[in-house]
């Protein structure tokens, strides 16, 4: 038999599709997806259009009471507006904080830059109820703000827990490390041979920065203001611990409706709500990826 018919005789393997590998691959964590937040996020937006009955109980019919109550009471909507606006500056301190230390660390090299990481990381390793605690600790009214401002001659110190200075305070020192890392996720287009360029021309290190530095580094930039700003809107513990109650925000909100008041409907309703932002966020930052890229 010559090589021809031999080559004949033998099945042509066919490659399989790229489309039926790209299930295959993507067949788990879809399935995991779907049962884990598919399906509750489905259960949760079905509980909203529930009837809310005394006692936590639930009614059979289905109701749009709890959506036009929420989107036309004064209350809700002050408290959306506000954990919006809290949730942004948050984000932007955030931002004005944990910037020096990414673009520092981006620069650093070899055991230091390892040193630096850790020590950005390492706040990850404890709960954030821990760290909250140790907030308590240091914005108390005898706590080490006050304690050192009277030592130095305040008579009564300054008001920082229990209102929304300390939920900012503790938010934006929670969320730096998620900032840092993302940042630092996004500092891949800075080239040090374009700085050296521009002071080459005349540059000042000023204008360095904010026509080079910045614009190579605006998609870590979106990215930590988008992971920041998804953290702090949806955040619980902290508020509620640096709040003491008095800080009234929409997963405060969520919590006191589902176990204080029990009316389920209601907290599925504003969880919904949250869940519109983040599509929101979303939506705006591959808007501006696109628009920077």
């Amino acid at each position: 038999m010559t090589a021809a018919a031999i080559m004949t005789a033998v099945p042509e393997k066919r490659p399989r599709s790229a489309g039926g590998l790209a299930m295959l691959l993507l067949g788990p964590i879809a399935i995991v997806n779907g049962v884990a937040f598919v399906l509750p996020v489905f259960n949760l937006l079905m509980l909203s259009f529930r009837e809310a009955l005394s006692g936590g109980g639930l009614g059979e019919a289905f109701t749009l009471e709890n959506w036009t109550g929420t989107i036309t009471d004064s209350y809700y909507l002050e408290l959306i507006g506000q954990s919006i606006s809290t949730s942004l500056f948050i984000t932007f301190l955030t931002l004005i904080c944990s910037y020096p230390i990414a673009l520092y660390l981006h620069r650093s090299q070899g055991a230091w830059r390892t040193f630096l990481l850790v020590l950005v990381i390492s706040p990850l390793l404890t709960s954030a109820v821990v760290r909250t605690y140790g907030w308590i600790a240091i914005l108390a009214d005898d706590g080490l703000i006050n304690s050192i401002l009277m030592y130095f001659g305040s008579e009564s110190g300054v008001r920082l827990l229990f209102n929304k200075t300390g939920v900012v305070i503790g938010l934006t020192e929670i969320l730096m490390p998620y900032m840092i890392l993302a940042l630092l996720a996004g500092f891949g287009r800075l080239d040090p041979r374009i700085e050296e360029a521009a002071e080459t021309l005349g540059a000042p290190p000023w204008k360095v920065f904010w026509r080079i530095v910045v614009p190579l580094t605006m998609p870590g930039i979106a990215l930590g203001c988008l992971l920041s700003f998804v953290l702090a809107i949806s955040s619980f513990i902290t508020p509620k611990l640096l709040g003491g109650g008095r800080v009234f925000l929409l997963a405060t909100e969520i919590y006191d409706q589902a176990i204080v008041t029990l009316n389920w409907p209601l907290a599925a309703t504003l969880s919904m709500i949250i869940l519109i932002i983040f599509g929101a966020a979303l939506v705006f930052y591959s808007r501006l990826l696109r628009a920077i890229s």
